[in-house]
């Protein structure tokens, strides 16, 4: 090899690996606007059933039956959003969220009503945390910048359905004409294959996030059965909130039985907490576990080997892994990239006997 030819590769090299770097750098600048267009994809699959039932059943002219499905779309996220108000203003106002020595003194009362009730059962938890000195290092300053972040994450989330609403209508409107471009930019020796894949993963992940909805709203009545029995005050609110934190697989549960148990235990600061806040928290927590035994051993693996056509424990070990590799996004996400993967190693290499094995019923 000349220096010539060894100067050009480098030079070659270095221009890759800039034009890469570039590359790169502009999609952590645009990340935003890419959440926002993926966003925008998933929930033009979810409503796309809509929009061919209007156009379908109602005889609904395009253009009208994407805008009515975005109306009906937009009332319900409304709507959704409007339910938490009244939590947020009655736990914001048991919370003092602006006031920390009254924040400070719910906490402290908490954990002296839950230290005498843990004592009548001989569990000294008192000297545990006068040990610690916890409630000393507890900085409730952080307080207002939770609430600031909130308003600021309320102001972000508005932009956010805007632009998703936006990019939705064009998706919804103009997807035959968008479909018919991209097959024209397709290469020919692939283009079968490719379309295929689309269609089948386009069905599967309807079926999916469908799927999911179902699952959400079969624990959002559970969880409300369970809430009304106990007497919980906003029991529809929490319902919905516990159940929307259900999209994170195996967390989600934790996270909501964590939120249920603080918001009745501020609920009933004030009360009898010994004989009826702590021992109403512990049966609520109970009919929650109950709730998740029901959901992760029949509804969720019905629903989700029905929607996807894997196996529940493949889907167990897709979501395990993707969680450990990319956290809590991965989980959620976990799903409907394993279900595309399949789709298209199926279209691609039919032939390989562990693609065969997974891909048996698509």
């Amino acid at each position: 090899m000349t220096s010539k030819e060894l100067s050009n590769g480098l030079l070659r090299t270095l221009l890759i690996l800039t034009g890469i770097s570039l590359v790169l750098i502009l999609l952590y600048k645009i990340f935003i606007v890419i959440v926002y267009l993926l966003i925008a994809v998933v929930f033009s699959l979810i409503t796309n059933p809509i929009v061919q039932f209007l156009k379908n059943k109602l005889k609904f002219k395009n253009t009208l039956a994407v805008i009515t499905t975005l109306l009906l779309s937009l009332l319900f996220i409304v709507s959704f959003a409007l339910l938490f108000v009244p939590l947020i203003i009655s736990q914001g106002e048991n919370l003092s969220l602006l006031d920390i020595n009254s924040l400070e003194s719910s906490f402290n009362d908490i954990v002296n009503s839950i230290s005498l009730y843990l004592e009548s059962h001989h569990i000294n938890l008192k000297q545990v945390f006068e040990g610690s000195d916890i409630s000393s290092k507890i900085n409730f300053n952080f307080i207002p910048n939770i609430f600031n972040g909130i308003i600021n994450i309320v102001g972000n989330f508005g932009m956010g359905l805007a632009s998703v609403l936006f990019i939705s209508f064009f998706l919804l409107r103009e997807k035959d004409q968008a479909f018919r471009i991209f097959k024209f930019v397709l290469p020919r020796n692939h283009k079968t294959k490719i379309l295929t894949s689309m269609e089948k993963i386009q069905h599967l992940l309807s079926r999916y996030f469908i799927g999911l909805l179902l699952q959400l709203f079969i624990i959002l009545i559970l969880y409300l059965i369970v809430f009304l029995i106990f007497g919980i005050d906003n029991a529809f609110i929490i319902a919905l909130l516990c159940a929307v934190l259900n999209i994170i697989p195996y967390l989600g549960p934790l996270l909501g039985m964590i939120v249920a148990s603080v918001l009745i235990m501020i609920s009933g600061i004030g009360h009898d907490f010994i004989q009826n806040t702590i021992p109403t928290t512990l049966y609520v927590l109970c009919g929650m576990l109950v709730v998740q035994l029901i959901d992760n051993n029949l509804s969720q693996p019905i629903i989700f080997s029905k929607s996807t056509k894997s196996h529940p424990l493949e889907i167990f070990l897709v979501i395990i892994c993707a969680g450990i590799l990319f956290g809590i996004t991965g989980m959620i996400i976990a799903v409907p990239s394993y279900t595309a993967l399949k789709v298209i190693g199926k279209e691609f290499l039919p032939d390989n006997r562990i693609i065969k094995a997974l891909t048996k019923d698509i």
